[in-house]
């Protein structure tokens, strides 16, 4: 079901209440409500020290209230309680904002007393579904959100912090302007077809079609730095059985995470973990060696590596350099390089400190493959930082495309932005071929329907439900 969003004045909704800090032990807690009648619901659990008088719904907004707060066993805890008055507040409608000690059981006192007195348990993310249903935000700020309280290095952060300033809305705003005056235009030509009146040349139209598939195409393009900068880097770590993939994984990330084994096949299963150098993060995934599989699951985890293989934008091609018979890997390199070319590839010569011959094999293998060697030993801690600087070189500059740049970062809005670069493509094509007004109109309609639905003009209650529900309970 596809529906508008309101973006007038908020209506008023069922009091929500929720914990808007993280569950467990701290020094301070906030408890949040907001809806209909949350002042009256405050009134009845909140007294305000020295002053007994005190009326929450003749509160201002922006305003702090010290005080105790009660239910019927009596008083729960001190808490500063924070007014805000509708439409001037996060979701818009009248909150409040409960600061209270930091302790489990003081904040489901509180959050009990307020369900018992007219609240309902707010759902994931009903907060800031709010906030967007009634205009404060459009339904990608309200994603950047989202991905600025999970972002985990620096980068990510002041990407989302961007999206959520608007930047990124207001460039898609200003192509769903273009993409409406040209439906307008082409809406009135139909109105007056039996006049045959050309209310925009098409060659103008084509010429302002081109310049919004060029901005199409530089926001599609900017979603592979989007989201490494999101995600991290998807390095896989490959290569034959005991060539050492596991400590490797175990010494980058400094922590025992995979199994070590001198048995060939202990890995059956992919093992994926993050781990941030310099400002950027690395998504890590230590992949079962590759062979011909003896046995069933042994065969599927082989499947599994390639098929982490083929999405990686880094592979460190593992080999152990110490073996007589080290050269038989080249081959297997080559055919890395070739069929993955969408993977920066660097190999890394392991077990340097096994054998007195490693200048002159890295010579060779340097040779024979074209491709960057480091030397390493994984279990001795060697060449580790090499390796590091290496792998921050090979994707050298992402993480500071954001200044420069609006990136988009999510694959629903990757899609919808290619969607109607498609439905462009068309309309143009339909315009060559001198097609009829109503079928060009038709595929602009579709453009416009899917830029719309990135930042909630058109909205899908679905998709609605799948990006809030990511979210915590309070926010």
């Amino acid at each position: 079901m596809l529906m508008t969003t309101p973006v007038t004045s908020p209506q008023p909704s069922e009091p929500i209440a929720a914990i808007a800090t993280p569950v467990g032990v701290g020094a301070l807690a906030v408890v949040r409500i907001s809806g209909k009648g949350v002042f009256k619901i405050a009134q009845q659990l909140f007294r305000k020290k020295n002053s007994p008088e005190f009326r929450f719904d003749l509160a201002k907004g922006f305003t702090a209230h010290f005080g105790t707060i009660h239910d019927l066993e009596g008083l729960i805890d001190e808490v500063v309680a924070l007014a805000f008055r509708s439409p001037n507040s996060f979701t818009m409608e009248d909150m409040v904002e409960f600061s209270c000690h930091g302790g489990p059981v003081v904040v489901q006192h509180i959050l009990k007393a307020l369900i018992d007195n007219g609240c309902r348990l707010a759902e994931p993310g009903e907060f800031t579904r709010r906030a967007f249903l009634n205009g404060r935000i459009d339904l990608l700020q309200a994603e950047a959100i989202g991905e600025m309280i999970h972002a985990r290095t620096e980068s990510a952060f002041r990407t989302a912090v961007t999206q959520m300033q608007g930047q990124l809305s207001q460039r898609l705003d200003a192509l769903r302007e273009q993409l409406l005056r040209s439906c307008a235009l082409l809406e009135l030509e139909l109105d007056f077809s039996e006049d045959e009146v050309e209310f925009q040349s098409r060659s103008e139209l084509q010429q302002e079609l081109s310049a919004l598939q060029e901005e199409l195409r530089r926001l599609i393009d900017s979603y592979q730095h989007g989201r490494l900068l999101k995600e991290g880097v998807a390095t896989v770590i490959a290569g034959k059985p005991n060539a050492g993939k596991s400590t490797l994984l175990n010494t980058l990330l400094g922590q025992e995470r995979a199994i070590v084994s001198h048995m060939p096949g202990t890995t059956r299963d992919y093992i994926e973990e993050c781990f941030i150098y310099e400002k950027t993060m690395f998504r890590l995934t230590d992949t079962a060696g590759l062979r011909d599989a003896e046995e069933e699951i042994e065969h599927e985890g082989v499947r599994r590596s390639y098929q982490k293989i083929s999405e990686a934008d880094l592979i460190v091609y593992l080999l152990d350099i110490s073996l007589p018979g080290y050269a038989l890997e080249i081959p297997d390199i080559l055919m890395f390089h070739e069929e993955y070319r969408n993977a920066r590839l660097i190999v890394a010569a392991n077990k340097s400190d096994l054998t007195t011959e490693v200048a002159e094999r890295v010579r060779h293998l340097r040779e024979a493959t074209g491709c960057e060697i480091s030397t390493i030993s994984a279990s001795q801690g060697d060449g580790i930082e090499a390796l590091k600087q290496l792998m921050k070189c090979r994707v050298e500059g992402i993480d500071k495309i954001h200044e420069a740049s609006v990136l988009v970062t999510s694959l629903r809005h990757y899609e919808a932005l290619r969607n109607a670069s498609d439905a462009v493509a068309n309309a143009q094509a339909l315009i060559t071929r001198q097609a009829e007004t109503e079928l060009i109109a038709f595929e602009l309609r579709s453009a416009l329907d899917y830029v719309g639905q990135i930042t909630g003009k058109v909205v899908n209650e679905e998709i609605l439900n799948m990006i809030f529900d990511r979210f915590c309970i309070g926010k």
